[in-house]
């Protein structure tokens, strides 16, 4: 392994901090909106089930513009790709005005849509785009280290979800016997409610469009390198085929799909969990930050250990650690089991930019639109919240509260990310 390469060079050193900076961007979306799902469940009074079409409609738009993303960035170039990105992501962001005005929960969903279309390009474009800036042998590690920011937006949205959005909601309020006031009242005294705790919803999302704006502008204006090759023409069939045929790159895709699956359901219903155990919404959003603060700290160490252990048999090593924590967040009750939840965070760390970096190694020009099938993977997150929300509406499982249960689905997508380590380890070395 070269421990000399620099990760950065000083040349594409400020390059490198803009394009980072997009790390953080969408890591607030998505931790932002995972707490979402909850707080509609309660005030547009829907399932679990339902308030779950939240992380369908976010991770669906990945998949749908994942690939128009990767042929568009393909004919023109990283630069246009990641403006076109912003200006989705501005646009969905800004749609939650008219969103909360109507009260119409698709109208939500719609402009999530939206937004992840923007997302989707920012990853399309922004992951390989690091992973070209630089020696070849540090491009996991800077792939990893650029992923590190990403945590840092999720814990700034979680910060913004807990301490301006989950405790302003009056929709949650509880009486001294814990139960919600809200699913006492009458119509109209729900619906002053609802038009409150929709503009609280509403707000964090117009103010992140504007800041979106501005970042665009920077980019627009700044010198940004250009990829080494140049050739702009898009045979996506030929190297689609190349894509499938290579064993290596469709199992990381597959992998991928696990992960981000397991990521978005294990920070997703932590709510739900705590919720079972008496806590309010806002304080298990802080468990949350908790997580994802563990998820930070063990992203970084992980890097800087990719100096010196194989990231394959890292990856190895999380996928068992993660499948351990699930169990025990499956079969203990009470706050152990949530302790338990809180500290996969720490496993799922290094698993999407090493799956990501992996995947997409020695693929040359195919990078680009490998690049779209690792970030269509993140539809994950879209298939499986709802399917865990429809088994925590069952309310028990044999001996277990189904919200325990339910984890049963992230335990099994670390099985399948510890078999693609096991296998890029010893298989396709």
């Amino acid at each position: 392994m070269n421990t000399k390469a620099k990760v950065v060079s000083k040349e594409l050193l400020v390059p490198f901090i803009l394009i980072t900076s997009l790390f953080s961007l969408w890591g607030f979306a998505n931790d932002i909106t995972n707490p979402m799902v909850a707080a509609f469940r309660t005030v547009m009074e829907i399932s679990n089930a339902k308030a779950a079409l939240i992380q369908f409609a976010f991770y669906g738009g990945y998949a749908t513009m994942a690939i128009p993303a990767a042929l568009y960035v393909k004919k023109y170039s990283y630069k246009k790709g990641i403006l076109v990105g912003l200006a989705l992501y501005a646009l969905g962001a800004l749609l939650f005005y008219p969103a909360a005005k109507y009260e119409v929960f698709e109208f939500f969903l719609l402009s999530l849509y939206i937004l992840t279309f923007g997302l989707a390009f920012l990853e399309t474009t922004a992951n390989p785009y690091i992973l070209s800036m630089g020696d070849e042998s540090t491009a996991t590690r800077r792939l990893n280290l650029a992923q590190s920011f990403n945590p840092m937006g999720s814990l700034l949205g979680m910060f913004v979800a807990s301490n301006f959005i989950l405790t302003s909601l009056q929709s949650d309020v509880r009486n001294e016997a814990g139960d919600l006031v809200f699913t006492s009242l009458g119509e109209a005294e729900k619906a002053v409610i609802r038009t409150h705790d929709l503009a609280v919803i509403r707000d964090p999302y117009v103010m992140l469009g504007f800041v979106v704006i501005l970042m665009f502008l920077v980019i627009f204006f700044f010198k940004m390198p250009k990829r080494k090759e140049h050739d702009h023409k898009i045979n996506a069939m030929d190297t689609f085929k190349r894509l499938v045929a290579n064993v290596k790159y469709r199992e990381g895709v597959i992998a991928q799909v696990f992960y981000v699956a397991a990521q978005i359901m294990c920070w997703t219903f932590i709510i739900q969990y705590a919720e079972n155990l008496g806590i309010s919404k806002a304080q298990a959003q802080n468990y949350n930050i908790i997580a994802m603060g563990i998820f930070l700290s063990s992203r970084f160490i992980s890097t800087m250990l990719m100096k010196y252990l194989n990231s394959r048999f890292l990856l190895t090593l999380f996928a068992v650690g993660g499948f351990f924590m699930t169990l025990g967040t499956i079969l203990i009750e009470g706050m152990s089991g949530l302790y338990c939840l809180i500290g996969i965070s720490a496993f799922m760390s290094l698993m999407f930019p090493t799956i990501y970096g992996i995947a997409l190694e020695g693929l040359g020009e195919d990078a680009t639109l490998g690049a779209a099938g690792l970030v269509m993977a993140i539809v994950g997150g879209a298939l499986m919240p709802p399917l865990q929300g429809a088994i925590i509406d069952l309310g028990r499982v044999g001996w277990l509260p189904a919200v325990n249960f339910s984890f049963i689905l992230p335990l099994i997508c670390f099985v399948v990310i510890g078999i693609y380590g096991y296998r890029t380890l010893k298989v396709h070395k």
